[in-house]
């Protein structure tokens, strides 16, 4: 059984910096991509960052490059997310998600087999 859990959300103030991390259990990782995506009230879920766990290939939405950094602890199975110089309109709920199908398509939710609960992140201006 695979379990994504999250942690490291909160209120930041704009320009400010966190880091979320994603601990992964239940399976071997290493060919599995692994993304955050972002909900934001009365918006649609929507693609931030993937990884692909075994060559370290990534992908960023345009709204966060060159301010998020997604990254992977092999030894740990924990993906992470770093993000700089936050904006208000980052404020959303952070899910990490993991597809065990390597697809092409990193930026589809919907190739997401598994989910963790989400982590609020709150960005103050």
């Amino acid at each position: 059984q695979v379990q994504l859990v999250e942690s490291g959300g909160g209120l930041v103030q704009a320009g400010g910096s966190l880091r979320l991390s994603c601990a992964a259990s239940g399976r071997t990782f290493n060919t599995y991509t692994m993304g955050w995506f972002r909900q934001a009230p009365g918006k649609e879920r929507e693609f931030v960052v993937a990884i692909r766990w075994n060559t370290g290939i990534t992908y960023y939405a345009d709204s966060v490059k060159g301010r998020f950094t997604i990254s992977r602890d092999n030894a740990k199975n924990t993906v992470y997310l770093q993000m700089n110089s936050l904006k208000p309109e980052d404020t959303a709920v952070y899910y990490c998600a993991a597809d065990r199908y390597f697809r092409p398509v990193v930026g589809d939710r919907t190739n997401y087999d598994y989910w963790g609960q989400g982590t609020q992140v709150t960005v103050s201006s």
